[in-house]
Formats: C-alpha cells, sequence, structure tokens
C-alpha cells in the first residue's frame, strides 16, 4: 500500500478549511481548492499565508502548500482527493475532476452521505469517461468545526470519533479504507453505500424539527440555535419518528442501523448513551454552540429533503416500508419553499436505479 503523502482538498467551506489546518498539523503535504466563482473563501488564507486552527483553547498557525482555483495543479500528485463540498455540488466536481484524475489517485468524498459515489460515475459516463475510479464516501463529515474564511480561521469543537465508510464498488472498500485511515483513524468499513447513505444523520435531525420551527426562525432574523432551543419535548416526537421509518428500511436492506443516539454519542457529539435524546441534544457541548439554520433556505432545508428524505422514501417504497412522517416532511417543506421536491429531489430514477428490487440495489452496489 502506498504511503499517503499529498492531499487535494477540494471545497473551502467548513470542513476543507479546517482539514487543510489539520491534515498539514499532522506532516500531510495539503493543497486547498475552490471553484473560481468562490475564489473569496481563499483571499483570507492566501493574504494570511495559512490557516489558524483553534482548538480546546488553543491555537496553532498552520501554512497550506498551495492555495488555488486552478484544479490541475490542485490535484497534481495528490495520492488522495478529498471533497468536503455540499451534495449538491457533486456532478459540478465530478465533471472537472473526472477528465484529469488518474485511476491511482484516491477520491474521498467526506461529508454527509447522499449516494455521492455513484453519481460521481454517472456523471463521467455521461461525458464518456470510462475510468476505474478509486471512490470512497463516508456518512458524515470527519469534523464539527465551524471554519471562518475572511480570517482565515478554523474552530476545531471535535473530531468526530467514528465514521463509517464504503467504497464504489463495495469490494474496493477494504481497499481504500486502509488509504484513507492514514488521514483518519475514526473510519470503520461500511457494507455499501446504502449504508452510508442510511448512516447519514442530518435527514433524520434537520428538516422535521426545522419544518415545526419555521416560525420562530422567521421571527429570530438569525438568531436561532436549532439544538438547544429548536428540540423540544413536542419537535422531537418528529424526529423519533423518521428514525424509526429509517431504521426500518435499513433493517429491510440488511442493515442494523445505529439511532439518533448511538451515532452521536459514538461520534463524539454526545457524552453517553443513557440519556433521552432531546437533553442529550439541549446539552451537547458540540452541538449548543452551533448556531441557525438562519432561514428556511439553509441547506437544513433544501438538501437535506431534496438528497436525503426523497431518497429514503423512495428505498422504503421498494422495501414496503411505509415512510408517512418523511413524506409529511418532504410536502411540508416544499409547501414552505414552493419547491417541489418529489419531482426534484434525488431518487433511485436519477441515479439510474429505478425499477430494481432490494436484492438488486444490494448487488449494485
Amino acid at each position: 500500500m502506498k504511503k499517503v503523502q499529498r492531499v487535494a482538498i477540494l471545497g473551502a467551506g467548513n470542513g476543507g478549511i479546517t482539514a487543510a489546518a489539520d491534515l498539514k498539523s499532522r506532516g500531510f503535504e495539503v493543497s486547498l481548492y475552490e471553484l473560481p466563482q468562490f475564489r473569496k473563501n481563499l483571499e483570507g488564507i492566501k493574504q494570511k499565508g495559512g490557516i489558524l486552527l483553534m482548538e480546546l483553547n488553543q491555537e496553532s498557525f498552520y501554512e497550506v502548500d498551495l492555495v488555488t482555483t486552478d484544479i490541475v495543479q490542485a490535484i497534481q500528485g495528490a495520492d488522495v482527493i478529498m471533497l468536503t463540498v455540499p451534495g449538491f455540488a457533486i456532478e459540478q466536481f465530478a465533471e472537472l475532476l473526472a477528465p484529469i484524475v488518474s485511476e491511482e489517485q484516491v477520491i474521498l468524498l467526506n461529508g454527509a452521505a447522499a449516494m455521492g459515489c455513484v453519481r460521481f460515475v454517472n456523471k463521467a459516463r455521461d461525458l464518456g469517461i470510462n475510468k476505474k475510479f478509486s471512490i470512497a464516501e463516508t456518512n458524515s463529515l470527519t469534523y464539527g468545526t465551524r471554519a471562518f474564511p475572511a480570517e482565515a480561521i478554523a474552530e476545531l469543537s471535535l473530531r468526530v470519533k467514528k465514521i463509517f465508510l464504503a467504497a464504489y464498488p463495495h469490494t474496493e472498500t477494504e481497499r481504500l479504507l486502509a488509504v484513507c485511515s492514514q488521514l483518519y483513524d475514526c473510519f470503520v468499513a461500511a457494507k455499501n453505500i446504502w449504508h452510508t447513505t442510511l448512516e447519514n444523520g442530518n435527514p433524520e435531525v434537520h428538516p422535521g424539527p426545522c419544518l415545526l420551527n419555521a416560525g420562530r426562525i422567521d421571527y429570530s432574523q438569525g438568531e436561532f440555535w436549532l439544538y438547544k432551543e429548536g428540540i423540544t419535548e413536542h419537535t422531537i416526537k418528529l424526529l423519533h419518528a423518521i428514525e424509526g421509518e429509517r431504521m426500518a428500511i435499513g433493517k429491510a436492506f440488511g442493515f442494523e442501523l445505529e439511532d439518533a443516539v448511538q451515532s452521536r454519542a459514538r461520534r463524539g457529539y454526545f457524552s453517553n448513551e443513557e440519556e433521552d435524546l432531546q437533553t442529550l441534544f439541549n446539552t451537547s457541548e458540540v452541538f449548543t454552540k452551533i448556531k441557525g439554520p438562519v432561514s428556511v433556505q439553509s441547506r437544513y432545508f433544501t438538501e437535506d429533503i431534496s438528497s436525503g428524505l426523497v431518497l429514503w422514501s423512495d428505498l422504503g417504497k421498494v422495501a414496503g416500508v411505509p415512510t408517512p412522517n418523511i413524506d409529511a416532511v418532504i410536502i411540508l417543506g416544499g409547501t414552505l419553499l414552493e419547491q417541489d421536491f418529489n419531482n426534484d429531489g434525488l431518487h433511485l430514477k436519477s441515479l439510474g436505479l429505478d425499477g430494481l428490487s432490494v436484492q438488486q440495489l444490494v448487488e449494485f452496489v
């Protein structure tokens, strides 16, 4: 197995900026790339020459080897190309990356799982590119963090303790896990990318409670805190209902999924697995520091419904699992945002997988 020395990070948001400083601090050569239209995210880092990483009341400054909007320069010589981008940007980055990446370079999608591997490869095929990509994805970002691009600062509140990782196809998981574990020791093998998709906790936690708090989000004008004020004795009931539907889908696909408490406690966001979910959210040292969402146009609504709940609903239909609460959030969320999520969201059909049985879907990945 080749030793990982150089990492290209694509996407200069919270995860990307934090990863650039963190991986540099641990001896890797790092490049940080952002799309030209978002070059402002790089200006502060260029001006300061690096990133200030703040963690546990400690501050350390790390120079980044390359900060660029040139994708060719960014990935040149990289052993691992890590995408820390929103789910809706997968196809855009695939269009940039697929023509120039080599089959030996490992592509790691580090963030909330949304069938990114399949979507990346499908986009490449649409472009006439038939490489055998070395590609894997996680169920969640490896950090609990917030970054401030203009100040070139990353505030790291959590190095996640457990993250599921699966390659596409799943027969490559062991090989790519060995490579990616050189970057993060929190990775454990998922069965396949259906597994990572159903272990993505965001669609379960974000849209439902945020929908029930929509009036408060509007009224607060940016002063809303979901985890310490929006998760209440009543809104938690919708979260649990969606949790139950997700876990039933997982069981139909042969997975023993972690529940909402287990997944966050094992990642490090909660201090234990014994207290009730509302208390754990309301008192979490990590979650209570996270502000927002600041509007109903947030990714907590848009992305987590369109790329999460819509696909879960599809999987429920294939598996014969009713999803009334998931479907209700999709419909009501669409009403609030005046958007047809059932038409525009991520479906089995858009993945080229409609008409398949559960067994055929499992065998595909």
